[in-house]
């Protein structure tokens, strides 16, 4: 989940509540959906939200919700725009994997330490969101008045900036964070930023970069020229931005142009010019949904009338007119700024949050049955009791992971018959890089804790029961899903066998037998390992980490582990 880092008296300034608390800020917070974790040296807010409110990643956009939430801001708000006066011209050089640019101008902004923080954390929490660590989307900004524009024609005033392709070891410039001209090739090579995003532009045979008429001040989506560099006296800026998908960053300007109004700016146009015509940009399309009065009620469990749903939206940041016939159905408005927005069910869940879940009064459902906890559950309960018995702290990690952490770290083979080796189930459009799959076992989200934890205390001993899957044709969803249970002992001690007494207890808990003959598995040093076999089943492995498991996640301490598949204690 993403973390933002807010600054209370910011808050407090933004939103024009200059007598609120901060206990009373976490609260209205938490209504939000925003969870207080912790706060910073400086004494900011670390505030944890779900990743679909990217409009929330900075102070601005936080500031903005609690308006509406304070009913001090109502329906939806389009920034005016000046007209054009630069234009980004597409040269027909432009590497075909990085084809698209958008843009905008900001005149009038005033960057205090504070505001250029909250900026520049924008930029980057949207770099490694929406934009998939600047793969999908990238953005530079920079100080306009060091720009010098070309001028487009002899009938036009106007200035331009070119995006091309060039070669590897074409034009030099200073990046920041350097002194000396380096060639993009060399930034790659020698730049610790350009090291780090290497592999977004390597393979390209010509790379992505952008000039006025001075010369390259920009390479993206790897690092943007010190010339340009944005500081506290900057007060006009160009916000560039390239990717793979068009929708995708025009979408991640307009939540960068809503932080910077609401900072006092004023955004300006700015052309864009493909070889196929010209667009304005940025977009500030106002899009559209549909959703009825009866689905708001049943979903939410509540009467409203419809100028109570109507003021709902409204109070959401959202327009709402109501189309009456049959049933009543609103249209409703949805601000540039909301990339959350793809289902009827997105709105309902807008209006929930401004009616209160928490006025919301439980009730049961319309059926004739009365659920209760299924068998399985009560499993999963009674095993997680036991090992929080045995000493080891429960855990909730996500589903999701990525190959090279679920395969790779742990010295796994796609597809090999071990533990863990299922073909993956993998998202074909995933949302960023560090969830691309289903985990087909639960040790590596355990070990990737343990890698986070080093600066705790030890010994660690963790467990979890979770959810685990991996490609399997003979099934009808084509995926094989289970439960698993695993844990690990992280000590200076730890050894084969205090895994095995832990592992031997849990299933004299549950009556089933339990034996351990030898075996092999690449994630365990060899000799050190055996099968877990229940009732005659093989249905898991025990053993100690193999060093370069517990290297390569940087920890100090041996690791003693298992897992097996929890419906062997059925």
């Amino acid at each position: 989940m993403p973390v933002v880092d807010v600054q209370p008296d910011e808050l407090r300034r933004l939103t024009g509540h200059e007598d609120k608390s901060d206990e009373e800020f976490k609260d209205d917070l938490f209504a939000l959906g925003l969870e207080f974790e912790g706060v910073t040296d400086d004494g900011a807010f670390q505030l944890e939200f779900g990743p679909d409110r990217l409009d929330r990643l900075s102070v601005e956009g936080v500031a903005r919700s609690l308006r509406y939430q304070y009913g001090d801001a109502r329906g939806v708000t389009v920034p005016k725009t000046n007209d054009a006066d630069w234009t980004i011209v597409v040269d027909e050089s432009v590497p075909d994997e990085r084809p698209y640019v958008t843009g905008a101008v900001v005149r009038g902004v005033d960057l205090d330490d504070a505001a250029l923080d909250s900026l520049i954390q924008l930029q980057e929490k949207l770099h490694a969101t929406m934009g998939r660590k600047r793969a999908k989307g990238a953005i530079g900004i920079h100080d306009l008045t060091m720009l010098k524009g070309d001028v487009l024609s002899e009938q036009s005033t106007g200035n331009s900036i070119t995006y091309k392709g060039i070669e590897p070891d074409g034009d030099t410039f200073v990046a920041l964070d350097s002194n000396e001209e380096l060639t993009p090739a060399e930034v790659l090579e020698q730049h610790a930023t350009g090291r780090k995003y290497a592999d977004l532009v390597s393979e390209y045979d010509r790379y992505p970069a952008i000039y006025d008429e001075i010369g390259l001040f920009s390479f993206p989506p790897v690092i943007n020229g010190q010339r340009t560099e944005v500081s506290t006296n900057s007060r006009d800026l160009f916000v560039e931005l390239t990717g793979t998908d068009q929708w995708t960053i025009d979408r991640m300007c307009n939540i960068i142009c809503y932080a910077l109004a609401a900072r006092g700016a004023t955004i300006e146009d700015v052309e864009v010019q493909y070889e196929s015509g010209t667009v304005v940009k940025p977009d500030f399309d106002v899009e559209t949904k549909h959703v009825s009065h009866d689905r708001i009620e049943t979903v939410l469990g509540v009467e409203l009338e419809m100028e109570e749903v109507i003021d709902l939206f409204e109070r959401s940041g959202l327009d709402a007119n109501a189309e009456l016939g049959e049933e009543t159905v609103y249209e409703v408005s949805i601000p540039p700024y909301r990339v959350d927005v793809l289902h009827p069910l997105d709105l309902v869940d807008d209006i929930g949050r401004a009616y209160g879940f928490n006025e919301l009064e439980p009730r049961y459902p319309d059926v004739g049955t009365v659920g209760q906890r299924h068998e399985r559950s009560r499993l999963e309960d009674a095993a997680r009791t036991s090992l929080v018995g045995l000493g080891f702290e429960d855990l909730l990690n996500f589903h999701m992971i990525s190959e090279e952490e679920n395969y790779e770290r742990m010295g796994v083979e796609v597809g090999s018959d071990v533990l863990g080796g299922g073909e993956p189930a993998s998202i074909t459009e995933p949302y960023s890089e560090d969830y691309t799959m289903l985990r087909t076992w639960v040790l590596p989200s355990l070990t990737m804790v343990l890698e986070n934890n080093t600066h705790r205390a030890y010994p660690q001993d963790l467990a979890e029961i979770g959810h685990v899957a991996h490609r399997d044709d003979s099934e009808n969803t084509r995926v094989a899903e289970a439960r698993h249970v695993a844990a690990v002992l992280a000590r200076h001690d730890a050894t084969y066998e205090d895994a095995k007494a832990r592992l031997a207890t849990l299933c004299r808990d549950f009556d089933v037998e339990l034996e351990t003959p030898a075996t092999e598995h690449p994630s365990f040093i060899p000799g050190r390992t055996a099968a877990v076999v229940i009732d005659g089943e093989e249905v898991g492995i025990v053993g100690e980490l193999h060093p370069s498991v517990i290297v390569g996640h940087d920890l100090e301490l041996p690791v003693a582990a298992f897992e097996f598949d929890l419906s062997a204690l059925a």
